[in-house]
């Protein structure tokens, strides 16, 4: 995953190799995946291709969090239930000091794979 945030903090530019999308929280608590620029894993492509890459904006006081699928996986369970309880969870904890939103979000992995997570207050 790749990401670039402007200096002022209101454009995001992202890309991903495979790796699951970027969840923004606006300050109203609206939440939403940033997957408008995902690919398959480097080198999954029989030739070198370029990366889309794809920007979003956002307002003062939103919340960025990028994961790996360690925190969204269950064995057994369709991914998007994962993705279902992340957004879930980050809507519900969107106003916490971004340590606690991290502890409250980091509990929802089932401690099977491993797990890297950032929550950005932008």
């Amino acid at each position: 995953m790749q990401t670039v945030i402007a200096a002022d903090g209101h454009r995001i530019a992202y890309s991903s190799a495979g790796h699951p999308p970027p969840l923004l929280a606006d300050p109203d608590g609206t939440v939403r995946f940033l997957d408008r620029s995902t690919d398959p894993p480097l080198g999954a492509a029989p030739r070198p291709t370029p990366r889309p890459q794809a920007t979003a904006t956002c307002a003062d006081g939103a919340t960025l969090v990028l994961y790996t699928d360690g925190l969204i996986e269950r064995r057994g369970e369709d991914i998007d239930e994962g993705l279902r309880r992340l957004a879930a969870r980050l809507a519900e904890h969107h106003r916490h000091r971004t340590e606690d939103l991290a502890d409250a979000l980091i509990e929802l992995s089932a401690g099977t794979d491993d797990t890297a997570l950032v929550v950005l207050r932008l």
